[in-house]
């Protein structure tokens, strides 16, 4: 059972499929609310529901297309969901995931060849708008002013004064993945009038400074690390956000900031967080509980969260061929997903078959080999390819989920192995104020937890190399939305100096345009805003 504030997300789950953006023409960011602001926002409960709202757009499909009809043309409800979408973006187009379906748009992401009329980017795009319009108008309606005119003082008062620094949070976060996938995206924030004149776009390296400067001036108003709800934001996730951006800075604006990843990575490592124990229990149906790495989640509940995205997309489309259903808690897979050689191979050799480490002795090569071809040759042939087991819908004692149809795995937003890796690179890259002593125990900590708690897998300082991060990260972190990040940041990405199988559509491997390191507005939006000016190339 997930704690307090999920019960609250999942009370207000239907309001939010009843009170979507209409998203019509040059409406993006504004919604047409059927309950006006002051029937929600009437009291203290109003808020906090609203709140909820705000996070379940995380977890909740329903209606964010463009025509306000129900679904982003095609692909269906199921496939809306926020986290679904952007896993797709960032990791079938590399080298850790490829995948059977042949929905309109999907195979373009393994082939690069998406254009700015992609069902699945404009419904990335729109999700990530519709979470920002919901907090502009949450940021809006939570003023002092505001609070006083409702009556709202003391405790409830303060409460709400924390909903509203996480509200900005959850808009920063999603400017942050607009700038990063997007480049360039329209603009707008609580100053902007409903209903005014549709939003002016705003460049990637001005987006930058404004989310930081954003995430910077929200920590004070943040509970303090590990002190809030279950599913809430702190002032770790906010500096687990900054190390992040500061990571990709030279990515963003031209010009690197090593430095700042490394004190925001700190401040996090330094908050209290600890490894859990065991690496293959991080991804189960029960990794709320007790949970002492986890920053940020998203929360999904079999029970509560019905849709076809999120962890249940990841399970179920990770399932086939001989692999049995039963040790996932479901009943039946959709044979889609699976990994190429590549990121096998980062791993050491398997030599035997078995469930669910495969005998390797990194227990992070979470892979099913059994009646798989470990290369591709056909990507549309789920048994080309190794099938990935490092989610499944079970308990640590092995126990089913709540509903063997949804997922109750939590994805994790941020976790603490992330800011051990961004520590480490960041010194590696010259960064000021971290040391090369402190990167390596970092690493071998994480490594120590991989090997069953040995040092079997621990590395020495010369072979800490920003090479070995990548891979690492990689090997830590694969199926959790970084890869294609990751692969930019060192310019492997489109470049032809790195190849998977199947990169840009030829099955040994190839370059594709540089301009692909971003992804193209939607044609949709551009059509109705006039301020739009398409990235270059598409």
């Amino acid at each position: 059972m997930k704690k307090l504030f999920i019960k609250v997300i999942w009370a207000v789950a239907l309001l939010t499929v009843m009170i979507m953006p209409s998203c019509k023409k040059d409406k993006i960011f504004f919604p047409n609310d059927q309950i006006t602001s002051e029937q929600v926002y009437a009291n203290a409960q109003g808020y906090k529901q609203a709140i909820g709202k705000a996070y379940a757009a995380f977890a909740l499909t329903g209606n964010s297309g463009p025509t306000g009809s129900g679904d982003i043309q095609g692909i269906d409800e199921g496939a809306s969901d926020f986290f679904r979408l952007f896993w797709c973006a960032q990791e079938l187009t590399t080298d850790e995931a490829v995948v059977s379906f042949k929905d309109t748009g999907l195979p373009d992401f393994h082939n690069m060849s998406w254009s700015a009329s992609n069902p699945f980017l404009q419904g990335l795009y729109y999700r990530s708008t519709y979470q920002i319009t919901l907090c502009n108008e949450f940021i809006r309606q939570s003023t002092d002013d505001q609070l006083s005119k409702r009556g709202i003082s003391g405790t409830d008062a303060d409460d709400i004064r924390h909903y509203r620094a996480e509200a900005r949070f959850l808009r920063a976060y999603q400017y942050w993945v607009l700038m990063d996938l997007y480049g360039n995206p329209p603009f707008a924030t609580e100053d902007d009038a409903l209903g005014a004149a549709p939003p002016k776009q705003i460049d990637r390296k001005a987006l930058y400074t404004y989310v930081v400067s954003e995430l910077q001036a929200i920590v004070p108003a943040m509970v303090a690390p590990r002190m809030n709800e279950y599913g809430r934001a702190d002032q770790a996730a906010a500096w687990s956000l900054l190390a992040r951006i500061y990571l990709n800075a030279e990515i963003y604006t031209g010009t690197a900031d090593y430095a700042n990843a490394i004190t925001y990575s700190q401040k996090v490592i330094n908050a209290g967080y600890t490894l859990m124990d065991n690496y293959t229990n991080l991804m189960l149906a029960d990794n709320n509980l007790n949970n002492s790495e986890f920053i940020l989640t998203i929360n999904y509940d079999g029970n509560q969260t019905q849709n076809y995205g999120g962890t249940t997309f990841l399970v179920h489309a990770e399932v086939g061929g001989s692999m049995p259903v039963s040790s996932f808690g479901i009943t039946g897979g959709w044979a889609g997903l699976r990994v190429t050689s590549n990121i096998v191979n980062l791993f050491p050799a398997n030599p035997t078959v078995s469930f669910p480490t495969n005998g390797n002795p990194d227990t992070r090569a979470e892979f099913w080999t059994k009646g798989q071809n470990l290369d591709i040759n056909t990507i549309t042939a789920f048994s080309d390819g190794y099938a990935v087991t490092k989610f499944r819908n079970v308990t640590k004692t092995g126990q089913s989920g709540s509903n063997p149809s949804y997922e109750d795995i939590d994805m994790p937003v941020f976790r603490l192995p992330e800011m051990y890796l961004i520590y480490a690179e960041a010194v590696l890259r010259g960064g000021a104020g971290g040391d090369m002593g402190t990167a390596l125990g970092y690493i071998n900590n994480m490594r120590n937890r991989a090997y069953s708690g040995t040092a079997a897998g621990n590395i020495s300082t010369a072979q800490l190399t920003l090479d070995f991060i990548l891979d690492e990260r990689a090997r830590e972190l694969y199926w959790e939305g970084f890869r294609r990040s990751d692969l930019i940041r060192y310019s492997r990405f489109t470049d032809g100096s790195y190849l998977w199988p199947f990169k840009a559509g030829v099955k040994t491997g190839t370059n594709s345009q540089p301009f692909r390191n971003i992804f193209p507005l939607p044609s949709s939006d551009l059509n109705v805003n006039p301020n739009l000016k398409q990235n270059n190339g598409y």
